[in-house]
């Protein structure tokens, strides 16, 4: 009768380790997408005040607004360098590859474990 009594015991608290660890995760996942989101504010505030910064850096360099257009070359009255696209483009990458790291990759499941397991105990 003991065993029977400890064996009841024993499933409710497997299942609240279950549910805790899946409450775990689910606090993980939802820290790694608010911290993404802060990310991508943060960087779109910083790039407004890098392109800021270049308008009117280019502004005094070129002598006014770019009416003959862009160029690679600084100094060229009424035309800017268009060296801002950079930072820009590798921002926009990095971000990019941040979002799909935390939208787009699945938690490991418990099938992918197990399988994972056996094919290390079998290569062993």
């Amino acid at each position: 009768m003991l065993l029977q009594d400890e064996k009841l015991r024993d499933v409710p608290a497997a299942s609240t380790e279950r549910e805790e660890l899946a409450r775990r995760q689910a606090i993980k996942e939802i820290g790694r997408r608010r911290r993404l989101r802060i990310e991508v504010v943060s960087s779109a505030i910083g790039m407004v005040i890098l392109v800021f910064i270049w308008a009117i850096a280019e502004y005094h360099n070129a002598g006014g607004w770019p009416a003959h257009g862009f160029s690679q070359s600084s100094g060229i009255h009424d035309v800017w360098n268009y060296w801002i696209v950079y930072p820009i483009i590798g921002l926009t990458l990095l971000l990019a590859g941040r979002g799909w790291s935390v939208y787009g990759q699945k938690p490991i499941s418990e099938r992918e474990i197990k399988r994972e397991l056996e094919r290390q105990a079998g290569t062993r």
